[in-house]
């Protein structure tokens, strides 16, 4: 099963609250929540009292990538406010195994996120003790970039890396992923598909996420049918 993950970093803030119900009735399953501290990434976002407000409007699991310099802080803040899923990145994280483990005891799911250009060994002995890695397709920092096509060798490597070692742990991408690139997407083993612009920035978000949920299901059923 593909989940389609709006990212509200996209959508209208002015009617944050409307533009979420309006894609969850659509059949989204997650709501994916960018949350960027203007130094690990040149931008700000929105902090836990932004995720306890949408956590209100909606009973879907909420994703909450951490983009900051020391998510540690922030960890038992975010699940306070509601969040369901937590990643991390490996390029901030001095001590991984421990924010990974305390993600855990917070009570929500651990994740860990790696940029275009990290090297997917060094998720070697960290891959045990997430439920889903984010692999970045774009660089971090700011929505509606184009997709980089040499992340997608890079998740094809990493679905290997699960299977070879047994595990369960489910791949996410962020960046740029659109009705063009979702086939090859899925195929190559992406479980969660986060997509921001190319929902709220169109016309009728409903009918984009239903478009979008139509096409990664036949993608994943019958990768034939979109030859």
């Amino acid at each position: 099963m593909v989940q389609i993950a709006p990212s509200i970093l996209a959508a209208d803030f002015a009617n944050l609250g409307g533009a979420i119900r309006l894609v969850e009735s659509a059949g989204a399953e997650v709501i994916h929540v960018d949350v960027m501290d203007g130094h690990f990434v040149p931008n700000i976002t929105m902090g836990p009292p932004v995720v306890a407000s949408i956590r209100k409007v909606t009973s879907l699991p909420l994703d909450v990538h951490l983009m900051i310099d020391d998510p540690d802080a922030y960890i038992q803040p975010f699940v306070d406010a509601g969040a369901d899923w937590i990643s991390v990145h490996v390029e901030t994280c001095h001590h991984l195994d421990r924010t990974l483990q305390l993600i855990r005891s917070c009570g929500a799911k651990p994740g860990v996120v790696l940029n275009p250009a990290t090297s997917l060994s060094t998720l070697d002995e960290a891959l045990r003790l997430v439920e889903y890695v984010l692999i970045m397709t774009v660089n971090p920092g700011f929505g509606g970039q184009r997709f980089l096509p040499y992340t997608l060798e890079k998740v094809q490597r990493l679905r290997k890396v699960i299977q070879h070692k047994g595990l369960s742990a489910k791949i996410e991408v962020d960046g740029g992923v659109s009705l063009e690139n979702v086939p090859e997407l899925v195929k190559s083993g992406a479980n969660i598909l986060v997509i921001g612009s190319q929902i709220f920035g169109d016309p009728d978000p409903a009918a984009a996420v239903k478009k979008l949920k139509a096409l990664a299901e036949r993608s994943a059923v019958d990768p034939q049918s979109l030859a």
